[in-house]
């Protein structure tokens, strides 16, 4: 299996809540750039999803906090997806520390919206292969 892709965050103080840590809202944004940044690496731009008339949606996210994270952590953000069968797919990410101390895992479900239908497409992996320069960064 190869390495999920990563993308590197530094956490601000302003992120940062009373205690010093890392507000939990945020682990939510971190979660979110590293998903596009997947697609922009694959070679799929926001626009080239609307203009095939569909969008990503989360239908459900966990987030397990681990250990604390303070400003001026450096951290990696993961993201794999699990594609599975039928209209939703999992979205497996890790926070991890540079020391590797893992700090959050966030689990998603998603799926891609006929944005004319309002309704999920049925085979959204095939939009994605379809789309992207760079499938195998899916796992496709």
């Amino acid at each position: 299996m190869t390495e999920p892709f990563s993308v590197p965050v530094t956490v601000r103080g302003y992120e940062t809540d009373v205690q010093g840590h890392l507000n939990q809202a945020v682990y939510l944004n971190y979660a979110e750039h590293a998903r596009w940044s997947l697609l922009q690496a694959a070679g799929i731009s926001q626009a080239a999803l609307i203009s095939t008339g569909v969008g990503p949606v989360a239908l459900e996210t966990t987030i397990r906090y681990k250990r604390e994270l303070l400003a001026g952590d450096e951290v990696e953000v993961t993201c794999a997806f699990d594609w599975g069968s039928g209209k939703t797919f999992r979205i497996e990410q890790t926070i991890r520390k540079t020391d590797g101390t893992v700090a959050a895992e966030v689990t998603g479900v998603g799926g891609l919206l006929n944005l004319k239908e309002r309704k999920l497409v049925a085979n959204p992996q095939e939009y994605f292969k379809e789309l992207a320069s760079e499938p195998s960064l899916f796992g496709l």
